[in-house]
């Protein structure tokens, strides 16, 4: 016999069993055991217990509401991240404010439950999301492995000079939850003795536009361009970069591989001044022309986009830097 068929035995002889007397139950016991092969006690067990329910949420019932954690999840992104016990004092001015420039739509009775969480609460309620996070983006650099040869590397430890003009470059995608198609980077250079910070974007990643990039980036510098150090992605690793920085005398070394603390100075500014400005990912609209066009719906990529990143492509003179599209 299978085992639903025994349920269904066991159910069809329940009745019976509960409301006989003692004579009966023995003669039912004695039947169900030799029908089922079960021993006597397991069979008395399932007669009296029933069949298993199946157990529904422990604790008290949910108070809060999709609509209340999806407010909670908007006005927790738009405070960076904050953790809970920073976040609740300030959640009711950030809901107005959000509310006065048309971020936030809320009904009074979400609104009111969003405003009374306690910092345990939001702890609870935002730990899936925490979890999921995002703030694990894509790597998107591609080894170049043609000039590796000619280029020195650098470590942390090697950067005792002094003077400024020694940048560190790293390229930041805004590729969102995919690294496939076309996307906005942005371009990051630090000097490493004064701390100054330059950001360019750039559409893509190809070696021209890179180079035209860090071309515009040398001429907006208060000093002269004296070094640069990046990691081994093909974008800064190729002989477009590499004749500009032998042309114009600038030193061109690079990171290990997987050695992020290389570029420790440039990686930590990618998070507090690219991602806290920029973000992770920024859409953009295809145009009707060329596939390549596009308009970034995000502004603040926009402005750090050179003026020049759209001209034809021209072969570059001395001092004019690498081909700039």
């Amino acid at each position: 016999m299978t085992r639903g068929g025994v349920k269904e035995y066991i159910e069809a002889v329940r009745g019976r069993y509960l409301k006989g007397n003692r004579k009966v139950k023995g003669q039912i016991l004695d039947e169900v055991t030799q029908v089922t092969g079960y021993h006597r006690k397991a069979v008395i067990r399932l007669l009296t217990r029933g069949p298993k329910t199946e157990a529904g949420r422990r604790g008290r019932p949910k108070q809060y509401g999709i609509e209340v954690v999806a407010a909670l999840k908007r006005v927790w992104e738009t405070g960076d991240r904050m953790c809970s016990r920073r976040l609740q004092p300030f959640l009711p001015e950030l809901v107005q404010v959000l509310e006065r420039h048309g971020e936030l739509t809320l009904a009074d009775e979400v609104k009111e439950q969003l405003c009374r969480m306690s910092v345990a609460t939001i702890d609870r309620v935002l730990k899936p999301y925490r979890k999921r996070g995002l703030r694990r983006p894509f790597s998107t650099t591609k080894p170049g492995s043609l000039l590796k040869a000619s280029i020195p590397i650098r470590t942390f430890a090697d950067w005792d000079d002094k003077r400024p003009g020694f940048l560190e470059i790293d390229l930041v995608a805004h590729c969102g939850e995919s690294t496939e198609g076309f996307y906005l980077n942005t371009l990051s250079t630090v000097d490493v003795a004064t701390g100054w910070v330059e950001v360019r974007g750039v559409w893509g990643k190809g070696q021209q536009r890179v180079g035209g990039a860090i071309h515009q980036v040398g001429k907006q510098l208060p000093f002269p361009l004296l070094g640069l150090d990046s990691d081994n992605g093909s974008e800064f690793i190729n002989h477009n970069l590499y004749a500009y920085c032998q042309r114009e005398g600038i030193t061109f070394t690079r990171s290990r591989p997987y050695k992020k603390n290389d570029a420790a100075h440039v990686e930590q500014k990618n998070w507090s001044v690219v991602r806290r400005l920029v973000g992770y990912a920024l859409q953009f609209q295809r145009g009707p022309g060329s596939a390549q066009q596009g308009v970034p719906t995000g502004g603040k990529l926009r402005q750090l986009l050179p003026a020049g990143d759209a001209a034809p492509a021209q072969e570059p003179a001395r001092g004019q830097g690498p081909q700039s599209v």
